[in-house]
């Protein structure tokens, strides 16, 4: 309790487009991480990142040599629970817009997942990771991709333009769907429940499944993907509710 009492310390902050980045620390485990004053993460409040890692990487577990792409480091709890549930054999790539999350966890931050961007399966890349999606959809020489996972501070919404949204819509979904191999899995993060976007991954060749919290029908969603081969699907079910599950 008595970190609780403690005041926020700011222990580093960087100038972006959309206002001051800062990692603030409280007690020895409490951190945020706020842009422009709002709370993106927090790390006493993890849970939807380790079911978002899990649930999009758990069927690799006995895979031979699996890439996933993860858009987002954030604090590193998607990319433990990630390679928490890859073999040694596995590989995670990771695409970070700015390179001071990079710097927090694998400096202050770094504890909170045991090291994992330290990992021998890990690749960070400074990129943007909508660029690295249309690579690997459009380059014949670089390998496809078992797992693509959005774990961003804006997930599709309903706002989120139909066609030509960077990451959600349609023309994006697709590019995503021709970077992974056959059976692989496209798994985002949501606020809230958006049928727009799932409908958009039925038209695109995904068979997906939404998860919730584990109570009522409001909560924070994971949908999950799944590269259908040879063809189209229509409408996606609702997932069992995940229990907990909340974003930052």
């Amino acid at each position: 309790m008595a970190a609780m009492t403690q005041p926020w310390q700011t222990i580093d902050r960087v100038s972006t487009n959309e206002g001051f980045l800062e990692l603030r620390r409280r007690g020895e485990h409490d951190f945020l991480i706020t842009l422009g004053g709002r709370v993106l993460m927090n790390s006493m409040a993890n849970r939807s990142e380790v079911a978002l890692g899990r649930l999009a990487c758990e069927h690799l577990r006995e895979a031979a040599g699996p890439l996933v792409l993860v858009g987002g480091l954030g604090m590193g709890f998607t990319l433990k629970a990630v390679l928490d549930n890859l073999p040694a054999s596995g590989r995670v790539v990771v695409a970070e817009l700015n390179p001071v999350v990079l710097a927090w966890c694998r400096g202050p931050l770094a504890a909170l997942t045991n090291h994992a961007v330290a990992d021998a399966r890990v690749e960070v890349k400074i990129c943007d990771v909508a660029q690295l999606i249309r690579l690997y959809a459009r380059d014949p020489s670089v390998e496809k991709l078992d797992a693509v996972i959005l774990d961003l501070y804006t997930g599709p919404y309903v706002r989120s333009h139909k066609r030509d949204d960077p990451l959600y819509g349609s023309i994006a979904i697709n590019k995503t769907h021709e970077a992974l191999k056959p059976g692989g899995v496209f798994a985002v993060w949501g606020e809230d429940y958006d049928a727009g976007f799932a409908k958009r991954l039925a038209e695109a060749g995904f068979a997906s499944t939404h998860h919730r919290s584990g109570r009522g029908a409001s909560g924070h969603v994971v949908y999950l993907g799944r590269k259908v081969p040879g063809g189209k699907v229509n409408g996606s079910r609702s997932g069992k509710g995940v229990k907990g599950l909340r974003k930052k």
